[in-house]
């Protein structure tokens, strides 16, 4: 399946071992609830931010949930509601006009280039005419796979502060963005209405452990309280999240498996004569297709599941390992020569 932006290598044996041994420790004292402030985790996450992103985190900073769809769910709940509006742009995830909606927000669609990148001018302007009280940018973008240069970020914030809007920059993919493209996280410092979101589900090949996570001020953390469940984070999710972090390195080797995939697709659907997007996550955008869902169609019966994306003439497509990216290059050159 190379549809839904999983980490497609099987989590190492070593890592399985360290998260079994974890959570084993936990189960013996299920009995008890799990530590609701989920400090040592905590910890573990500014640090890792930390070493990957060159920013000065504290673990007063982070916050974490069962997946990113519970900490978006957070931060809507505390900063947006009845009668508040929250603002993205698509194509972007699709998820965000759900969120607004499950806190009973209005959803403001903004709007993009014809190549779907993002200009520092244009976002501000839209901020400034719309006022919403939460705006979310996505970066590295899903489904595009496009990131935001931080002058788009920065000027979307000095815009957001004349209506006391918050600032979400969603980084699912952070971990798989080009040398040289900076994190949102290098810009907390002096910011207190930026959120930077990440998650576990991708680089940490932990979809099934469901923990997301962000970084904020202190403030915004302190918010977040006030809307979490009690103990809404298991005692087994936050053993596997602790061993799965210890062994972050082992497991961004696969992410430079992934990225090599990813670029070797960049340029062979370019060989094809299709439109690839420049991709800074797992996953590719491309069109140039006369009929995307036939094509879609006939890599499915070659056994090869790909996504369908709202976007005329265009398909999107997760870096697999090398096999699964060769079979998928050769289902689709079949296609395009029959």
């Amino acid at each position: 399946m190379l549809n839904v932006n999983e980490t497609t290598y099987d989590v190492p044996a070593d890592v399985v071992d360290a998260i079994a041994k974890e959570v084993r420790s936990a189960a013996e004292t299920l009995n008890r609830y799990p530590d609701r402030e989920f400090s040592g985790l905590r910890h573990k996450l500014a640090a890792y931010l930390t070493r990957e992103s060159g920013a000065d985190l504290d673990a007063r900073q982070i916050w974490a949930g069962n997946g990113s769809n519970e900490v978006m769910q957070h931060i809507l709940q505390a900063f947006a509601g009845p009668g508040r509006s929250v603002m993205s742009f698509p194509p972007t995830y699709s998820m965000y006009p759900l969120y607004a909606r499950g806190v009973y927000s209005d959803y403001i669609a903004g709007t993009r280039s014809k190549d779907f990148t993002q200009d520092p001018g244009d976002v501000a302007a839209q901020i400034r005419e719309h006022r919403p009280h939460v705006v979310i940018l996505c970066s590295p973008n899903n489904p595009t796979g496009t990131s935001l240069g931080l002058d788009v970020v920065e000027a979307a914030y000095e815009a957001a502060l004349e209506s006391d809007t918050m600032v979400v920059v969603d980084e699912a993919y952070g971990e798989f963005r080009q040398p040289g493209t900076r994190s949102a996280l290098t810009m907390l410092a002096g910011r207190p209405r930026l959120i930077v979101t990440r998650t576990m589900s991708k680089a940490f090949a932990l979809a099934g452990g469901r923990l997301g996570y962000l970084a904020a001020a202190p403030a915004v953390t302190d918010a977040l309280r006030l809307v979490r469940l009690p103990y809404h984070l298991s005692a087994i999710t936050q053993a596997a999240a602790t061993a799965a972090l210890d062994h972050a390195e082992t497991l961004m080797a696969n992410v430079q498996r992934i990225k090599v995939q990813r670029d070797r697709l960049v340029a062979e659907l370019a060989a094809m004569g299709l439109s690839p997007y420049p991709s800074d996550a797992n996953f590719v955008l491309f069109g140039g297709l006369q009929d995307a869902h036939a094509a879609w169609q006939h890599l499915l019966d070659d056994g090869i599941l790909i996504r369908e994306v709202a976007i005329e003439g265009h398909l999107r497509v997760t870096a697999g390992t090398e096999p699964e990216t060769t079979d998928f290059l050769n289902s689709l050159r079949s296609y395009l020569n029959g």
